[in-house]
């Protein structure tokens, strides 16, 4: 049995400042800003932006993951296609 592919892009991104301080944007807007050793853990463990594995943990690190109410947003009827 396959498991689904993680999305490829959740829109996060992630820039190094000259100090050390890593920033991570989500659609271009600053999301969370990592300094000392929170950011040479993440810039250690991220690699590639653009992986699922990164996106995920921008997300993790942004808190912009998981909220619990996924099943329910999925059938308000805004979100019905």
């Amino acid at each position: 049995m396959t498991s689904p592919a993680a999305p490829a892009d959740l829109g996060f991104s992630y820039r190094v400042r000259k100090n050390g301080d890593v920033e991570i944007l989500h659609h271009g807007r600053l999301a969370s800003t990592l300094r000392g050793h929170e950011a040479e853990d993440f810039l250690h463990d991220a690699g590639d932006a653009a992986s699922p594995a990164a996106q995920q943990l921008m997300a993790r690190v942004t808190g912009n993951y998981k909220h619990g109410n996924e099943r329910q947003a999925s059938q308000h009827p805004r979100n019905r296609r």
